[in-house]
């Protein structure tokens, strides 16, 4: 087909304004899938995604349109994740685009990632196509939001299109709003080879697949291609198209979206944001933007049965196929014997990875709570990368701790800026701006560190904003603080996995509040269980778990008072030696009690 008839967006929106649902609309519409096949969000293949209302994989599929003027139109949809984690997958899709849907839902308005999205598509200098949805619901406020919407962009309220993706009223005119406002794609076909690598999954017959925008030049089987950041090169088994499903096709050519078939075994070799081009004759010049992803947060994973260690490896082997921004290493825990220390790209990561390890691979896990990434720089000069508190050099060889801080920006009504900011202060935030969207609406701009951000705070902000706030982060730099190391001790015993990095002005809080948790949650023994909390060689907090006793004097009926003596004599020893050879059994609930340490 003319490049001139192939048109390539992607649909952008907040978590749960529609977005899905919309995709699937237009796939009826074009009837790219049959009524029978149709399935609500399509494009969103696994059982998390559909739970919980976000697109965690990004997907693409082409479509055949023919217009309102009678001409035939290709066009490429490529579906962005929907969640602030895959903040680098959401740019380097868009990349691949010339125009963005952007949905907002007429009840709720301009959220968090309705900006941030919108940011990346602005960088990207795409042509945006703004869609009120949801006009059907009785609290919608299409007028205001329209009115909202034309402040922010600038495009008159006439222009926006008020649908209704669920029922399918308004969604011809977006296609066809595609069709005249999208740019056709530039790019030579006869220049070299340069396509964009946007993303990719593992398959176990072709090896890795990558989803591929064509920039320039044309691909066939024909080619060997390689990799501009990697230097990986390889021999295509496969050239196609998403159909939605998978359709083999003899070549792409510039303008075009498909996929590459490379038969790599890891997602490694071939990361997204990546170039290919030919061996021969290839270009030499990266397409932009490409970086490798860095894990911001990470926490360690066991198995709660020891001989499960194995399918554990293998369980993240195999995710680690599909998500190359997964990382892990092998971890050993006084506690918690054998594990892995596991790096995110941030909470919401971290929690799809847990429960796909439960549900898909059937393992019974037990998790640490998450810390962050800090830089200490020794007195001899040198700089050690920490990513776990237990890793902490003596105090005496430290210089500074740095800590990663990130901007953010929370979304709120303004009935809600004091509890807002009540909260960012108590989280060490520092205050950089206040932005009024609207008479209702105001985005307030913090600088606050990220081990701050990864436990509760965004619970607590939804919280003391009963729901309607939303945020968005993004790194900043490392600064240096006044951090300590905090220790636990169970039985005289320091347990590794309960240790944190904390600053110094809330190691006595926080110590206190997570023994008085301890002491609830570690089961008694026969012998008195001793927890400590200790900041460099100072105790700092104790609570004893009082011991269970057995009483040795029922069977004494009266008689002479040594007799007694000697019974109770005789079980102090034996509690001395029991304590000497006791072990404590720590519950998961210990572990979680540090996410809670901050509700009073």
């Amino acid at each position: 087909m003319s490049r001139d008839n192939i048109r390539n967006f992607s649909i952008i929106a907040h978590i749960d304004h529609g977005k899905s649902t919309l995709a699937d609309r237009l796939l009826q519409l074009t009837n790219t899938v049959s009524d029978r096949q149709m399935q609500e969000q399509l494009l969103d293949s696994m059982d998390l995604e559909r739970e919980r209302g976000v697109t965690i994989k990004a997907s693409a599929v082409r479509m055949s349109y023919t217009a309102r003027d009678g001409r035939d139109y290709e066009i490429n949809l490529i579906d962005t994740p929907g969640h602030v984690d895959f903040n680098y997958e959401v740019s380097r899709a868009l990349q691949a685009c010339e125009g963005a849907v952007l949905v907002v839902d007429a009840s709720q308005g301009i959220e968090a990632q309705t900006l941030a999205n919108l940011y990346l598509a602005l960088e990207q200098d795409l042509e945006l196509i703004p869609v009120i949805n949801k006009i059907d619901l009785p609290a919608a406020r299409p007028g205001e939001i329209a009115k909202e919407m034309e402040d922010l962009l600038g495009i008159p309220a006439d222009q926006m299109i008020p649908i209704s993706a669920k029922q399918g009223v308004g969604v011809p005119d977006v296609l066809e709003a595609i069709v005249q406002r999208v740019p056709p794609p530039k790019g030579d076909v006869n220049a070299p080879l340069r396509a964009l690598v946007f993303d990719s999954h593992y398959d176990s017959y072709k090896g890795v697949v990558a989803y591929v925008r064509v920039v320039d030049g044309r691909i066939d089987k024909k080619s060997a291609l390689r990799l501009l950041a990697t230097g990986a090169r390889f021999d295509p088994v496969e050239i196609g198209m998403f159909h939605p499903d998978m359709q083999p096709v003899d070549s792409l050519e510039a303008g075009e979206v498909g996929y590459v078939a490379t038969g790599f075994k890891t997602v490694q070799e071939c990361r997204v944001g990546d170039t290919i081009t030919t061996v021969n004759g290839g270009s030499e010049d990266a397409l932009p933007g490409y970086k490798k992803v860095k894990p911001m947060v990470f926490a360690g994973i066991y198995p709660t049965n020891n001989d499960d260690y194995g399918d554990l490896r293998d369980s993240l082997e195999k995710l680690q196929l599909n998500d190359a921004s997964l990382v892990y290493e092998p971890e050993t825990s006084q506690a918690l014997n054998f594990g892995f220390r596991v790096g995110f790209l941030g909470l919401f990561h971290m929690e799809i990875i847990q429960e796909r390890l439960e549900r898909e691979y059937d393992l019974d896990i037990l998790a640490t709570a998450p810390s962050v990434e800090y830089q200490v720089l020794l007195n001899s000069g040198e700089t050690l990368t920490l990513d776990s508190p237990a890793q902490l050099p003596d105090e005496n060889l430290i210089k500074e701790i740095r800590e990663p801080w990130m901007k953010i920006q929370v979304y709120t009504p303004q009935e809600y800026i004091g509890p807002v900011m009540d909260l960012c202060i108590k989280k060490r935030g520092e205050y950089v701006t206040t932005e009024y969207l609207d008479a209702h609406r105001v985005i307030l701009h913090y600088n606050i560190p990220l081990s701050e951000i990864i436990v509760d705070f965004f619970d607590k902000l939804k919280s003391v904003t009963r729901g309607y706030a939303s945020m968005d982060y993004q790194f900043d730099e490392y600064r240096p603080e006044n951090l300590v190391k905090l220790d636990i001790l169970v039985n005289n015993e320091p347990v590794d996995a309960l240790a944190m990095i904390v600053h110094k002005d809330e190691a006595y809080h926080k110590g206190q509040r997570l023994v008085s948790k301890l002491k609830e949650l570690i089961p008694r023994q026969l012998f008195v269980v001793p927890i400590q909390a200790a900041s460099g060689k100072k105790i700092i907090s104790r609570a004893n778990v009082s011991a269970m006793r057995k009483d040795v004097l029922a069977k004494c009926y009266g008689g002479d008072i040594t007799r007694k003596k000697k019974l109770l004599e005789k079980q102090k020893k034996g509690k001395k030696r029991m304590k000497m050879v006791g072990q404590v059994e720590l519950p998961q609930e210990a572990f979680m009690a540090m996410l809670r340490l901050d509700e009073e």
